[in-house]
């Protein structure tokens, strides 16, 4: 018996140590950032283009308010309820972040105190973002209004409090690789950039596996709407049977084809679209046209 039982706690002990190990957060090189200045104007692009203020602006701002990052989003899932936080220049927020925090908090979904992010920040697409434009995109959040605003709790059950676990999800679901491969001109590799990289418009149009992942081979084919409330639509080509010129359009203005107008969180995502050129949002068109049929 004793036997059995040191057996047992020798498992459990290595058992542990392998836990510890996958689940450790990663990080950047710092040599990836070395010599990288950023610019604040090059910045605003990467902030509309990355839907910063849909999450991180106070619910209902609009307008200028939607520079004031305070959080407070509630972001419903299967696995809980997440509490977007402030990530204003200010105590409450992102004051005294490096360009390698932000990095880390983008390309690894780690916190500058070594803590994994939960996969409601879209890390897993933000992990494609170049260094130059996370540079670019600090320089900007630099430049906007305080809140000293408190990040309030995420509401999340057992055994999703123990956030060392994220790291098996990480394992699990992050991929470097791109979806749509074959990027064979400028305008599809700018698209798929701003929509791989940057837009995690696969976030809501994807459906997610058991894990919560996304299930790429069914990439942008529409998904149940978290909250329960209907569908999110699919976006692929055979479903979606828009021009290109009509997506660049609805991208630009919020009107569809029929003269209708985008209701739910497409209000957000268009108004961040609107900040972004003519040229880019026709990348974004291009892109969702050369998907495979199937999604």
């Amino acid at each position: 018996m004793k036997r059995i039982l040191g057996l047992l706690i020798i498992l459990a002990l290595l058992g542990g140590a392998a836990f510890w190990f996958l689940t450790a957060p990663q990080r950047a090189d710092p040599d990836l950032f070395a010599g990288v200045s950023g610019d604040a104007e090059r910045g605003e692009t990467i902030f509309w283009a990355g839907g910063c203020a849909s999450c991180h602006a106070a619910p209902g701002a609009k307008g200028d308010d939607r520079l004031v990052l305070a959080g407070g989003y509630r972001i419903v899932s299967p696995f809980g309820t997440f509490v977007t936080p402030n990530i204003s220049p200010s105590g409450e927020g992102m004051a005294g972040w490096s360009v390698e925090d932000l990095g880390n908090a983008l390309l690894h979904g780690t916190s500058p105190d070594g803590r994994h992010y939960y996969p409601s920040f879209p890390y897993g697409t933000y992990q494609h973002i170049e260094p130059q434009d996370i540079a670019d995109l600090k320089a900007f959040l630099d430049t906007l209004p305080p809140s000293d605003t408190a990040d309030a709790p995420h509401e999340v059950g057992f055994p999703f409090t123990i956030r060392r676990g994220v790291g098996l999800w990480k394992r699990v679901n992050m991929t470097s690789d791109w979806v749509l491969q074959e990027a064979t001109t400028p305008e599809l590799e700018r698209g798929r950039y701003l929509v791989e990289a940057l837009g995690h418009c696969a976030e809501c149009h994807t459906p997610r596996d058991m894990t919560g992942g996304l299930d790429r081979s069914q990439w942008m084919a529409g998904a149940p709407n978290p909250s329960g409330k209907g569908r999110i639509p699919a976006i692929t080509p055979d479903k979606l049977d828009w021009s290109a010129t009509d997506i660049a359009y609805y991208l630009e203005t919020g009107l569809t084809p029929d003269y209708d107008s985008a209701g739910g969180q497409m209000v957000s995502v268009i108004a961040n679209m609107g900040h972004l050129t003519k040229e880019d949002r026709t990348a974004i068109a291009a892109y969702l046209k050369a998907l495979p049929q199937d999604g």
